[in-house]
């Protein structure tokens, strides 16, 4: 009897050692929280427009090139983006998870460009954790591959000449020039990123390659178009806050509709507030989030599997990208005067916008390239009739809007600048043109699916 209890105890234990160890489930929802969470370290730690695109596009491409390893799908962006020479080749035989690989390279990189490095540390460790109770052997061999990929990612953009732009010298504000762009209340700030347009493009073969029609021509003439659009801005302005006092005086809940839209679209991550001799931050989402969130949402509607999430993730950052870098290079080539400055100094001086004035030139409205870039790529991938809800600024106490296409969202997002005060009608419809011109030609040169 004891020999019979000793031989099913050996033949259990035997069992047990040889049972394999299920492979450690990664989801979409997986992916879509972990560009949330540097999403929102990013509204924590104030990253401008232009660097928020650069720390959005590395992690997803490091991510994508995981998933492109040895996939039927997939095509590689080796050889397609400047610059991006070939990751470490993944042995199929390896045990690499590659869907986890491609989570923890996401990570990994995000860390490079952020800084609150522990809030990321803190949340990637949690995951660490888990994954290692599930399987801590693919875990270990999926993370190895992942980090060799991470130092490839990282000398590649190392390259694109961001840390030397760091060292370039501020805008310099000239005051006696008409025309030039100049600083706005209430913070008064610095020219940000003038020199974003030296960023190394990704598709592009230059920052100059879809330079817009050119701007109007400055100019005090009432007759002269100049005036007569930063005189529209003025009177849309007036407009709407006829219609805010007018629901005020009528005690009404009902918010004109321009203004509604102005602020779901204001997306200003240096917004300020005064209170007496105290100056501070409200912090937002910048239109690179807005974006990221919108595609997060069309993954999730479409039940996107892992790998279509991140080649979407991956294609739609691409195209923020290279739209701020091309707009950046017209706001700072042109560097029109804002509607707020050149309505105070010569229509009304008491004037303001609804909105805050950010801390750049005017012309190409980055809001209209953007906008209309993403539009164009999520609409080629998810269709031109794709109604969905955008509940991307509910975290900062502004209600959903819906939306029946990708092209209505990128056309109020355009418009909201005109209601927000803060753009003449040229900077939005010629960058509303300006982004879809890249949204096209990176749908024409990035070849991500294999036929």
């Amino acid at each position: 009897m004891k020999l019979k209890i000793s031989i099913i105890v050996a033949l259990s234990l035997l069992f047990i050692s040889c049972k394999k160890e299920a492979s450690i489930s990664v989801t979409t929802s997986d992916y879509c929280a972990a560009v949330d969470t540097v999403s929102a370290i990013m509204v924590h730690d104030i990253f401008s427009p232009p660097v928020a695109s650069r720390i959005y596009v590395y992690p997803n491409i490091a991510a994508y090139e995981i998933l492109a390893q040895n996939s039927a799908k997939y095509q590689s962006l080796q050889g397609q983006l400047k610059g991006l020479d070939s990751i470490p080749k993944l042995d199929p035989k390896s045990g690499v998870n590659q869907k986890l690989a491609a989570l923890i390279a996401h990570m990994e990189v995000s860390k490079q460009l952020i800084f609150s490095e522990d809030a990321l540390a803190k949340y990637r460790d949690s995951l660490y954790q888990k994954w290692g109770s599930e399987n801590q052997k693919e875990f270990d061999v999926s993370k190895e591959y992942a980090l060799k990929v991470v130092e490839r990612i990282k000398k590649w953009m190392g390259k694109d000449n961001y840390k030397q732009t760091r060292t370039f010298s501020k805008y310099s504000v000239y005051a006696n020039q008409l025309g030039r762009w100049q600083p706005t209340p209430p913070a008064y700030m610095d020219a940000v990123e003038p020199h974003w347009g030296e960023i190394r493009t990704l598709v592009a073969d230059s920052a100059s390659q879809f330079k817009p029609k050119a701007p109007y021509a400055f100019s005090t003439d009432k007759n002269s178009p100049f005036y007569k659009e930063a005189k529209e801005t003025y009177d849309v302005g007036n407009m709407i806050s006829k219609k805010l006092i007018a629901m005020e005086n009528a005690k009404s809940d009902v918010v004109p509709e321009e203004s509604v839209i102005a602020t779901f679209w204001d997306c200003n991550p240096y917004a300020t507030i005064t209170q007496g001799h105290m100056m501070f931050a409200k912090k937002k989402n910048s239109p690179d989030a807005h974006w990221m969130n919108i595609t997060k949402i069309a993954c999730k509607k479409t039940n996107a599997d892992f790998e279509t999430a991140v080649f979407v993730y991956t294609k739609t950052s691409i195209g923020v990208f290279e739209s701020i870098i091309s707009c950046w290079n017209e706001k700072f080539r042109t560097n029109v005067v804002r509607p707020e400055t050149y309505i105070n100094q010569n229509i009304d001086p008491t004037w303001r916008p609804q909105l805050q004035t950010p801390p750049f030139p005017e012309y190409t409205s980055g809001h209209s390239v953007i906008s209309n870039c993403s539009s164009v790529i999520l609409t080629v991938i998810f269709g031109d009739n794709f109604a969905y809800v955008d509940d991307s600024e509910i975290p900062f106490g502004i209600p959903k809007r819906s939306f029946k296409s990708f092209k209505q969202a990128a056309a109020e997002a355009s418009i909201s600048r005109l209601y927000g005060g803060i753009h003449y009608r040229a900077a939005i419809d010629n960058g509303a043109e300006q982004g879809k011109n890249i949204g096209n030609y990176i749908n024409n040169k990035l070849k991500m699916l294999k036929k």
